[in-house]
């Protein structure tokens, strides 16, 4: 029988908004306002105009290929070709996900540690606490499936509940003196005076920490796997996508500026975990637990998400010869357990290995970063292919396509943060884990498609083909 329970637009924007919303946008969000101020929102504001620009090339992609629900490799497979899909897909939604899959567990158990298990080592609480995740995944629990949206609400109202205590000075301290402001255990507002300059000024100085930004984003079209089951998708999820990333704004946009009340920009760019910080300043110890709650609640919401979902990604992607064939079969969960390992293994390696402590999580975030984008320029050279190989496809909105521009603007906009990633050290770092790791993904999609499986590297399936097949 055929399942008649649909999702509404509220559903689709919990989709939207509930992978995004994760602990990695905390330390993002604290660290932009420490090294920018106030002024953070302005690259905040240009990354949401990019993405809703992007929102608009997904809306197309989709409506093209309504069936197809493997996300942005299959349509950069019909685009560019399998090579070009297997490095979009795996940029995206393997080597991503490891990256800040880590940093998610780490600042998990970096929380755990500090609230809750001072006894416990950090990192032996983020394997622990991975391992359960993987287990309850492996057997094919998802139990965060059916209480999402309650999740969502939860996480979005302490962010709006923190930003409206923080900007409005209602905290539980009191106006501190410059030389009380230099003990970490005060509880008070920062005056102007007392205030930090911020370390990054300029138009061009404050654009560039668009791609620190950016991550603010990321996701917005995990939507579209749900799509089948949205009342209206053709309206709903191109609208879900704008509406998130405008919530979004808004939201991290009063609770970042809420920070600066309470922490110096120095403490929040420099801090590990500024938002642990800002709770602690404007809330005390209940700020803490309130935080710790909150920032357990979305990474391991996250990562659950990631363990539940990528797997079947892989598992789509070996089922058309893109990856290993192992990756298709299923335990007698239902579930194709080799992805979770993958994900698992390589998330427990960084946390094991102090990669999530000597690179920092920030260098981290920003290497993630360029892989996302690296995908997305991929997603809009898609679209603009597939508008010349198809100029009269059946459900595209000739009234969205506006000659290109918003694809074209987002191709510029996304390698310009990628060559704007970072500054010093800390850029170094980031190009050669971007470029070691991306290298060495293109080369075995080159291998995989061409040498293994005898296919030509830019070969391009129907459109049809792969909208029948989905």
């Amino acid at each position: 029988m055929e399942n008649t329970k649909k999702l509404g637009l509220g559903s689709a924007v919990s989709v939207c908004v509930g992978l995004i919303v994760a602990t990695s946008c905390l330390l993002s969000l604290g660290q932009g306002m420490g090294l920018a101020g106030k002024s953070f929102i302005i690259p905040l504001f240009v990354v949401l105009i990019l993405n809703g620009f992007l929102a608009l090339s997904f809306q197309e992609l989709h409506s093209m290929m309504p069936k197809a629900e493997g996300g942005l490799g299959q349509y950069t497979l019909v685009g560019l070709g399998p090579v070009a899909s297997m490095v979009s897909t795996l940029s995206a939604y393997v080597i991503v996900d490891i990256l800040s899959g880590s940093v998610e567990i780490a600042m998990c158990g970096t929380v755990l540690n500090q609230t809750f298990l001072p006894q416990v080592p950090a990192p032996l609480i983020s394997v622990i606490v991975l391992g359960v995740l993987s287990y309850v995944n492996y057997k094919g629990v998802d139990f965060f499936a059916r209480i999402q949206n309650i999740v969502v609400f939860l996480l979005l109202a302490s962010f709006l509940l923190m930003g409206i205590i923080s900007f409005f000075h209602l905290g539980t301290g009191e106006i501190v003196t410059a030389a009380q402001q230099t003990k970490p255990q005060v509880t008070e507002i920062v005056t102007a005076a007392q205030q930090t300059k911020p370390q990054v000024t300029g138009i061009g100085g404050i654009v560039s920490l668009s791609a620190l930004a950016f991550w603010l984003f990321i996701g917005i079209e995990f939507v579209i796997p749900v799509s089948k089951d949205l009342k209206n998708p053709k309206r709903d999820v191109l609208l879900a996508m704008i509406i998130g990333i405008v919530v979004l704004f808004g939201v991290q946009a009063l609770l970042g500026v809420g920070m600066t009340q309470y922490v110096t920009l120095q403490e929040l760019a420099s801090n590990p975990m500024p938002h642990m910080l800002f709770a602690e300043r404007c809330m005390g110890q209940a700020g803490v637990y309130w935080m710790g709650i909150v920032t357990l609640l979305a990474g391991i919401s996250t990562v659950n998400t990631v363990l539940g979902g990528i797997p079947n990604i892989l598992s789509g992607m070996a089922e058309n010869q893109l990856f290993p064939k192992a990756f298709q079969q299923k335990n007698k969960y239902g579930v194709p357990a080799a992805g979770i390992g993958l994900l698992s293994g390589g998330i427990t390696a960084l946390i094991v290995t102090g990669f999530t402590q000597s690179s920092g999580l920030t260098n981290i975030i920003l290497a993630a970063s360029c892989f996302w984008l690296t995908s997305y320029i991929m997603v809009n050279i898609t679209v603009l292919a597939l508008r010349r190989r198809y100029p009269d496809a059946e459900g595209r909105n000739k009234k969205l396509v506006l000659l290109g521009i918003p694809q074209v603007i987002c191709i510029i906009g996304d390698i310009y943060m990628i060559f704007n990633i970072a500054e010093g050290d800390a850029r170094i770092l980031i190009y050669k884990i971007f470029a070691t790791l991306l290298l060495a993904l293109i080369a075995f999609s080159v291998i995989w498609v061409k040498g293994i499986k005898k296919m030509g590297t830019v070969e391009c399936p129907e459109m049809q083909t792969v909208n029948t097949l989905a």
